[in-house]
């Protein structure tokens, strides 16, 4: 099963959707507005591809953040910020069978779904 997690209002999240619905791929979505991020699961994803790359430094969350905090950014607070405000994690993360990919790509999705 593919799980796809983030929140969906973001305008990324729905090309996500329509291109699994389009593929008839079925996907079960977690969405971090109604249920909560697992640390276990953040910490999996800052140690595959590190805080940088999983926190959304466009967003407003991130840009709401005081810059000392963005300063002195590492791995373990970037988990806590990402527990307390699931809203600054890059959307959407999909994993399958070990395999997780960041964003959203019709390239990518294809080339690790089909």
């Amino acid at each position: 099963m593919i799980d796809i997690y983030g929140i969906k209002n973001c305008d990324t999240m729905k090309k996500a959707f329509r291109w699994l619905d389009e593929q008839q791929i079925e996907y079960r979505f977690h969405d971090y507005k109604k249920e909560d991020l697992e640390e276990t699961q953040a910490k999996l994803w800052v140690e595959e591809f590190g805080w940088e790359s999983v926190i959304n430094k466009r967003g407003t969350t991130w840009r709401k953040l005081d810059d000392s905090i963005k300063k002195a950014m590492s791995n373990d607070q970037a988990i806590n910020i990402m527990i307390a405000q699931p809203s600054i994690i890059k959307r959407p993360i999909l994993s399958k069978n070990g395999t997780t990919i960041l964003g959203f790509t019709p390239v990518d999705y294809a080339n690790n779904l089909l």
